[in-house]
């Protein structure tokens, strides 16, 4: 009866396999193959690194860097690096000072992630200065992952955040300014769609993350992007190393782009390899990929970095071995 058993078992198998094509015989030979490959973990990086989108991100990784000089971890490091460009009301697509919706309303969203894979996000949030400060308490306080709009604003004040209702002049006489054809056209590596994305590396070669924007500008009220969503513009998974990405959220969402590139990684490619991959996936993906503007960048744990883009003129920041320097990223269609 036993033996019965196990034929008929066996012969179900088989046949399952069958329908779908399968040749048991090799599917039971590529499980034990795969069961033999061992990734090699990378020996990490223990210098502390910091990496960040745009310009801004020479400031930032310096924020980032005296928190780490003064005994900081990679989670503190990501959180002040960050909250130095929301502060910067100048800065026209980060923080309070960022270029409002159609309606004139400046909203805030923003994630942060840690080297044990806990993760906060906040969106859909307004009068509040530093909304990365918010995610962080989101990660830390609650059981949730993300908290929107007025219920993020109410948790932000019952955690002492103080309501501001500062309003750029700038950023209000550009609205102004586009309410008069409202026409809704995202201008490349222009300050209407941008972000402050920002990955680091402590001394103990731990990696935290995060992730900051005002949104696109001239967006649906409610609209949210690719910034605070985990996965999308930002991932990080501290056996690997960290994703973040810049430009249109849109096109970010649809690829999960930051979580594909960490997950190359895992795979064995490289941060600049897993970047160029993940903007080939958005080409893919967007027949009118010449008409906006993506970014990614990586740093795996031996502390290599990636970037890479859709349109040139990306820039990037990276402070490692005591020097902060800003560089320009490839990027799938060439310079002029």
């Amino acid at each position: 009866m036993t033996d019965r058993r196990k034929f008929l078992k066996t012969a179900a198998l088989g046949g399952a396999a069958l329908s779908l094509g399968i040749n048991a015989t090799a599917a039971d030979a590529d499980d034990e193959k795969n069961k033999k490959k061992k990734r090699i973990p990378l020996e990490p990086f223990k210098g502390g690194l910091v990496l960040s989108t745009w310009d801004a991100g020479i400031s930032a990784n310096q924020a980032a860097w005296n928190t780490l000089t003064a005994g900081g971890k990679a989670l503190d490091m990501a959180e002040k690096g960050v909250n130095d460009t929301e502060a910067d009301f100048r800065n026209l697509s980060v923080g309070l000072g960022g270029l409002p919706d159609r309606e004139g309303h400046t909203t805030l969203d923003a994630c942060i992630m840690d080297s044990n894979g806990m993760a906060g996000s906040v969106m859909f949030l307004e009068h509040i200065k530093h909304p990365a400060s918010v995610a962080r308490r989101v990660m830390e306080k609650t059981p949730h992952v993300q908290l929107v709009g007025e219920g993020a604003y109410r948790f932000a004040i019952s955690e002492g955040f103080p309501h501001d209702d500062f309003v750029s002049e700038e950023a209000q006489n550009a609205w102004k300014k586009w309410l008069k054809e409202s026409k809704y056209q995202p201008i490349i590596n222009i300050e209407n769609h941008d972000t402050i994305g920002l990955l680091a590396m402590d001394n103990n070669g731990d990696i935290a993350g995060a992730c900051t924007t005002s949104g696109l500008a001239y967006k649906i009220r409610g609209r949210v992007g690719d910034s605070p969503i985990i996965g999308a513009g930002l991932y990080v998974d501290n056996e690997i190393g960290a994703a973040t990405s810049t430009g249109l959220g849109e096109a970010v969402v649809r690829t999960c782009g930051s979580f594909l590139v960490v997950e190359l990684m895992r795979q064995g490619a490289t941060p600049q390899q897993a970047c160029e991959e993940a903007v080939i996936r958005i080409q893919k993906r967007h027949r009118n990929f010449q008409d906006f503007q993506v970014g990614f960048l990586a740093v795996n744990k031996a502390g290599e970095i990636g970037a890479y883009a859709v349109q040139p003129g990306f820039t990037y920041a990276l402070y490692k071995n005591g020097e902060n320097k800003l560089f320009k990223s490839g990027s799938l269609i060439p310079s002029k």
